[in-house]
């Protein structure tokens, strides 16, 4: 994840939850299911913005968001891309085994420029997906979890570790790297409050994870809903409403199926649907707020952290460093 500070309620729906649930999966046998890795991709900052001097606290703040939701240090290192210098070298090598045409055909790439109205695009930018390709590869991913407009990097991934393969065997273990596979999030695509885009802190239309109970019902209130639906007897279209698509997934099933019966008869108005609404936001996110005033008031830890995870991911990377250049019978 790109270190912007603060992270809203799409972060969390749309990445973050699932994290910690791959994190805490657990096999038959009670071991664990998966070795986890959460990276700080602050080089990737880059390909949108030069502006470096708030990446640090933006960083600290993210991580801060993260423990509180249940990232445990202690199993996933939790470590920043610009700390590992294999991810650089990696990225060098597999930039050489993806050709420009294919990048640029790239549909998140396009997307992206449309967005943000870009009239031209760095070569760092193009090879966005090349580094996040380096970033997975570097510790042998096999599961990716990501939001669908990630599956053409996924793919993209799959395409370098497959030509890499080809090109190199390794003497002993023959294919250096496996083809990951993408892990979709449900709710990868969570409606901004003005209902027009996903949340984004650019357009000013998020819920943060560390916001009060009152200031997430303040945000609620100015949530778009059913433009058709003016008073509170008229009959509502819940399929239409912002407010609705965040009871499917703060609300308890049986409540979204009773909000969605009593908004089609007129019976429940927006007013009082949206107060249901932040309560079942800030009643999912209060546990986090615990945590995150217990972490953001011992900064040094959060510090401490990233460098533990630094270290063991940089043992890890190294590791398949060595394999590469073994492989290619470089350096």
């Amino acid at each position: 994840m790109r270190p912007t500070g603060k992270l809203h309620l799409g972060h969390y729906t749309g990445a973050l939850e699932n994290w910690v649930a791959r994190q805490n999966e657990l096999n038959a046998d009670g071991s664990r299911a998966f070795d986890t890795y959460f990276l700080i991709a602050d080089y990737h900052s880059l390909t949108t913005s030069l502006e470096t001097t708030d990446i640090f606290d933006f960083t600290i703040d993210m991580v801060t968001d993260w423990l509180a939701a249940g990232v445990d240090p202690e199993k996933s290192p939790v470590f920043r891309q610009s700390q590992i210098k294999q991810h650089t070298e990696l990225f060098l090598i597999c930039s050489m085994l993806i050709t420009a045409s294919r990048l640029e055909r790239n549909p998140t790439l396009k997307d992206q420029i449309r967005d943000l109205n870009m009239e031209a695009i760095s070569y760092g930018h193009l090879g966005y997906p090349v580094l996040q390709a380096a970033d997975i590869l570097l510790y042998k991913g096999n599961i990716v979890p990501v939001g669908e407009d990630q599956l053409p990097h996924v793919e993209i991934t799959r395409e370098i570790a497959r030509r890499f393969n080809k090109q190199y065997q390794h003497p002993k273990l023959g294919d250096v790297f496996e083809e990951p596979e993408p892990k979709i999030t449900k709710f990868s695509r969570l409606a901004g409050l003005d209902g027009k885009t996903k949340m984004s802190k650019s357009l000013g239309n998020t819920i943060l994870l560390s916001d009060q109970p009152e200031e997430i019902l303040q945000k609620v209130r100015k949530a778009v809903t059913d433009t058709k639906k003016i008073r509170k007897n008229d009959p509502g279209r819940p399929e239409v409403c912002t407010v609705f698509s965040y009871h499917c997934r703060f609300s308890s099933p049986d409540k979204v199926e009773e909000i969605a019966r009593d908004c089609r008869s007129g019976a429940l108005g927006c007013v009082d649907c949206k107060k249901i609404c932040s309560e079942a936001i800030a009643g999912e996110l209060a546990p986090i707020l615990e945590k995150r005033s217990d972490f953001a008031a011992q900064p040094n830890m959060v510090k401490d952290i990233l460098l533990n995870g630094e270290e063991k991911a940089r043992m890890v990377a190294e590791e398949t460093m060595k394999e590469v250049r073994e492989a290619m019978q470089i350096g």
